[in-house]
């Protein structure tokens, strides 16, 4: 296939892309970052996506923990943050989520992560290592962070567009590189993916310092939490722009911006 019949196609599949994603998506104001966002799902469509995949989520960490009184901790702490979302809001707007807390029996992996609508979990191996009620505060409100920005939401109707451009760029570069399509498609795709995860952390942070502060909890002890992940991630790691988190070190720098700003 020559070059301009490439291009053609490339151009072709990109907008039919971006037609697709202006009509399957809509643009809202989020009270809770007061940025416009093109998302794709409600706040109701949101939430039952959660609630159909929490089932799942809990066999694949391990099971829900044993440990009644942790995961007593877990849904206290868990409350108080979503008990102050309200307070982030442009206009004192409702939580149209249900937030839910689990803690997971996963010894290993020290992770943490929210479904869209308000699913929220936490691994035993994360907990453990947290040295205080602050702490776990700072990662709960970071999840919380992601939910009532929307980061899923938004990623998922970003996707399609992303998936249109990485299969138009393999289409139109992958035939004379030696490189196969699929392969093209998958790393552009995936650059570009990763440049709002990374945004999204950051974002994330900031709204769960906020929590923290209004909920009563030291913000300063987000830092730990970022020392903890730090000193797990140890060892052969990915460039930054290819990942979708932040190196440990980076949002610690941002942290520490945000507490400048803060007041104490």
């Amino acid at each position: 296939m020559g070059l301009t019949a490439r291009l053609v196609i490339l151009l072709v599949i990109i907008a039919f892309g971006f037609i697709k994603f202006l009509s399957t998506t809509k643009v809202v104001m989020n009270p809770y970052t007061g940025e416009q966002q093109r998302i794709a799902l409600t706040p109701q469509q949101e939430a039952q996506l959660g609630l159909q995949s929490v089932s799942k989520m809990i066999q694949q960490g391990g099971g829900q923990h044993p440990d009644a009184q942790a995961q007593a901790t877990v849904d206290r702490v868990g409350a108080k943050l979503v008990a102050n979302v309200n307070r982030l809001a442009r206009h004192g707007e409702p939580i149209p989520y249900p937030f839910e807390f689990h803690l997971l029996g996963d010894e290993n992996m020290i992770n943490a992560f929210a479904l869209p609508g308000g699913q929220i979990f936490i691994t035993a191996a994360l907990y453990k290592n947290l040295k205080n009620e602050d702490q776990l505060a700072g990662v709960l409100g970071h999840e919380v962070g992601h939910v009532v920005a929307k980061h899923s939401n938004e990623q998922m109707s970003k996707s399609g567009l992303l998936a249109s451009i990485g299969t138009g760029i393999g289409v139109a570069v992958g035939g004379d590189s030696g490189v196969g399509t699929q392969q093209v498609a998958s790393m552009v795709n995936q650059v570009l993916s990763t440049r709002y995860g990374r945004e999204d952390e950051y974002e994330s942070d900031r709204i769960g310092a906020w929590l923290m502060y209004h909920a009563g909890y030291n913000p300063r002890e987000l830092l730990g939490v970022l020392e903890i992940l730090k000193e797990s991630a140890k060892g052969p790691r990915p460039p930054e722009m290819l990942s979708t988190h932040p190196h440990p070190e980076n949002r610690i720098g941002k942290i520490k911006e945000l507490l400048d700003q803060m007041p104490k």
